[in-house]
């Protein structure tokens, strides 16, 4: 997998998302304020240095999920090579908010991700319809 078939795998499967590329960075997001990405896909060490993502053709694609998927794949966020590829993992700075992340992942390792796209996704929508609904009494 490379970063435009992941991107396109996003735009074409879930509605509504807005992709912006900035900084190296490509930001895939569902509320139009754009305040938070569900996704995320990194090219490069400008955000943090743990993937070693300056390394020609690395990227490491991120992912929010639940507390309770988070929790169900991963004991702790202790104990990983943040450089290795293809390896599903704790995102290395944002573990502790619930997010995964893989470096270069394969066309196998993508087939896992998927559900993981939809779940963030899906948390993602619901965050912002909640925002949108009318507050109670009004």
């Amino acid at each position: 997998m490379n970063e435009s078939a992941i991107t396109k795998h996003i735009t074409d499967t879930f509605a509504g998302v807005d992709v912006v590329t900035a900084s190296g960075g490509t930001f895939f997001f569902y509320d139009p304020e754009q305040k938070f990405p569900f996704a995320t896909l990194s090219i490069n060490d400008e955000y943090d240095q743990y993937s070693n993502l300056n390394r020609p053709g690395v990227f490491r694609l991120n992912v929010g999920v639940s507390k309770q998927t988070f929790r169900s794949l991963f004991g702790s966020s202790e104990g990983y090579d943040f450089t290795a590829l293809d390896r599903l993992m704790p995102h290395p700075e944002y573990g502790k908010m619930y997010w995964v992340c893989v470096v270069n992942p394969s066309a196998a390792t993508f087939e896992t991700v998927k559900p993981l796209l939809a779940e963030a996704y899906d948390m993602a929508v619901k965050k912002q319809a909640k925002r949108e609904a009318p507050a109670d009494g009004l």
